[in-house]
């Protein structure tokens, strides 16, 4: 394990190393994941109401994850033994929203000593001593912390717009553009701003049918995807 116990990864900095336990075996962190993303991510408990009905949505998106070149990964502070058994209660019991006899594939890691909670600064004593806020951390390839997304124990997260997230900084790393807010595939790009007054002025003048501009800072042009 490495870094500062309790202190936040911050976006830019590498993700912590660690191994742990798991529900599908050990996991050796960011080494089993050389060349994917990771949507890692802390829930407070298992067996909780909020958890089931996020830990189905995320199974149940994970092919779309996988599309996009990413992995998902789970943890709470229980053990294994206890992961197992809520994910067979989900797989055999539980319907929600439509989803059903769903199996959740992706690794569960058992973090009873804590350790891996610390070093992500998943736990906040003010909301609770023993339980993993629902912290979301996307990591790219290189195994650098690129968002950071927390919610109270009482919400549930939108896995759609963890996938739209992912999308817009996959675009942005492709492409050298930014994104807007509400942005979607398809729709239009932010250029990245000028660096001097005189090309400012230039990309004014220059806007037409390739790119539009509403102001010297702010241009937008065509999705450059597919």
């Amino acid at each position: 394990m490495n870094g500062q116990a309790g202190k936040l990864p911050l976006i830019g900095e590498r993700a912590p190393v660690f191994t742990a336990d798991s529900t599908q075996g050990p996991v050796h962190f960011p080494d089993d994941y050389k060349g994917k993303w990771v949507v890692f991510f802390s829930h407070p408990a298992d067996f909780t109401p909020v958890c089931t009905t996020e830990f189905m949505t995320f199974a149940a998106a994970t092919d779309e994850f996988k599309q996009l070149n990413a992995e998902l990964l789970g943890l709470s502070i229980d053990s294994t033994f206890s992961h197992i058994a809520w994910l067979r209660t989900i797989r055999d019991r539980i319907e929600y929203k439509g989803m059903k006899n769903v199996e959740v594939t992706f690794p569960v890691i058992s973090d009873l000593t804590m350790e891996v909670a610390q070093a992500f600064g998943m736990l906040q004593p003010s909301a609770s001593t023993t339980q993993a806020v629902r912290a979301v951390f996307l990591i790219d390839p290189r195994a650098i912390v690129r968002a950071i997304l927390y919610y109270p124990l009482s919400n549930g997260r939108n896995v759609n717009e963890i996938l739209r997230l992912l999308i817009a900084m996959q675009t942005s790393d492709e492409y050298k553009v930014a994104t807007p807010a509400n942005w979607r595939v398809g729709e239009d790009v932010i250029i990245p701003p000028p660096g001097s007054c005189g090309s400012a002025q230039e990309r004014v003048e220059n806007a037409g049918s390739e790119y539009q501009c509403l102001d010297w800072f702010l241009c937008l042009k065509k999705y450059p995807g597919k």
